[in-house]
């Protein structure tokens, strides 16, 4: 069969039906997320529900994966939507024609995204009304859960209104499937384009331009937009978002096997480690110097140049360390991978009710923090344990109606942050 020109080719090291290096990158990520999560109920920065013992604390440590774990996650989805549209490609040519890449994409994307919006995400707006609300809400959840399913806009304080219904960490999944989309369309009308973008990819970043080239477009993304558009996560006007994720999306596509871009990370994943510690380092002492004040403005740029090369040197060298370290395929793995989805879907709602439901207790934080991280594990793998068993639960948490004996090919990776954690040190 003749080689579609937009799969680039791939020597045997890639040609692989899975890259099991990925899959634990997703995993890793998805249990770095929980911690985050966590962790926003304890710094100052807004989110749904804060603690009581909320504070700046914490926040230099958040800033060690809050640059880059999502532009991760993207480009992790791009490699997996590569393999998937390979697939689609394989079948199609084998004369499968039920194969419908875009409308499967669109089931197991856009039904979770839309059943999380209206069952699983308004406790976290019901307890945010329930703290921030000036004067509280004493209707019930209930009676709340009714307005939020009507949009009703009249939740509002000094700050502005909320809007509802809302994704909130679902947000991750619809930027997902809307480039999905625009990646799908460029894929139909534009395969020659994808190729020469493939090869010149391949050539610019196969050895220090990969460290290089990346972390300059990042840095600029940053200079040049997040002060005009901010990080809103409302998909429509999201530029600065768009540019990067987008962006990391399209060349983990691209990337997905050209081995020169994988052998660069493993070769360069040391000097990546030191410049994303050492970035890191800069941006923690730059975030408690200026805690509630103003930084000037020219340290303020040169601070959102830092942070694209943190973002980019931290993928690199968790690339690098993944693909020589990690353990390969196993029964863990296997588990791991297909509840990745169900649990994020259900993780920071698991997280906001249990920490809401902790206050009255008054615990310490190096009591309670640990604690709520248990609680949101326990909590998301039981409820995947019943989702997975459950057939007609199971498209509603993105998993195929029926279980397999083993996961699908190279699965779009799904982890999030959330609307409220757009907030960020002085920028």
């Amino acid at each position: 069969m003749p080689r579609d020109a937009s799969l680039p080719p791939a020597s045997t090291a890639s040609t692989a039906t899975r890259r099991h290096d990925l899959d634990w990158v997703r995993v890793c990520a998805f249990g770095l997320l929980v911690l985050y999560h966590v962790g926003m109920y304890y710094v100052s920065w807004d989110w749904h529900v804060k603690s009581p013992h909320a504070g700046p604390l914490l926040e230099p440590a958040m800033l060690l994966t809050g640059p880059w774990r999502l532009s991760l996650l993207f480009l992790v989805s791009g490699v997996a939507t590569a393999f998937l549209l390979a697939q689609a490609q394989r079948q199609a040519a084998a004369g499968d024609g039920r194969v419908r890449f875009l409308g499967n994409r669109s089931w197991r994307l856009l039904l979770p995204l839309l059943f999380g919006m209206a069952v699983v995400v308004p406790p976290q707006s019901y307890y945010e009304v329930v703290e921030q609300l000036p004067g509280g809400y004493h209707d019930g959840f209930l009676a709340f859960w009714a307005r939020y399913l009507r949009a009703d806009g009249s939740f509002c304080d000094a700050g502005g209104c909320l809007i509802l219904p809302t994704w909130n960490h679902l947000w991750f999944v619809a930027y997902l499937w809307v480039y999905t989309v625009a990646l799908w369309l460029l894929w139909r009308l534009a395969r020659p384009l994808l190729d020469r973008a493939g090869g010149a990819l391949e050539r610019a970043l196969c050895g220090w331009g990969l460290l290089l080239w990346p972390a300059l477009a990042l840095a600029l993304a940053r200079l040049l937009l997040i002060g005009r558009y901010g990080s809103t996560h409302a998909l429509v006007g999201d530029w600065y978002n768009h540019v990067q994720y987008f962006g990391v999306f399209l060349l983990g596509f691209l990337a997905a096997r050209r081995d020169g871009f994988w052998d660069a990370a493993v070769r360069l994943r040391w000097p990546a480690l030191l410049l994303w510690l050492g970035s890191w380092a800069v941006l923690a002492g730059y975030t408690v110097s200026y805690a509630g004040s103003e930084p000037p403005q020219a340290l303020r740029l040169a601070m959102r140049a830092v942070w694209g090369v943190d973002q980019w040197c931290a993928i690199i060298a968790v690339l690098g360390f993944a693909r020589r370290l990690s353990p390969g395929d196993g029964p863990l793995l296997r588990y791991l991978v297909p509840a990745v989805f169900p649990v994020y879907i259900l993780h920071q709602t698991v997280t906001v009710v249990a920490a809401h439901n902790l206050q009255p207790l008054d615990l310490h934080p190096a009591l309670e923090g640990p604690l709520l991280v248990l609680l949101t594990f326990a909590t998301c793998f039981a409820a995947y344990e019943v989702v997975r068993r459950v057939p007609l639960l199971r498209p509603l948490f993105g998993l195929q109606y029926r279980e397999r004996s083993a996961p699908a090919a190279a699965q779009a990776g799904t982890a999030c942050s959330t609307t409220s954690c757009t907030a960020e040190p002085p920028r």
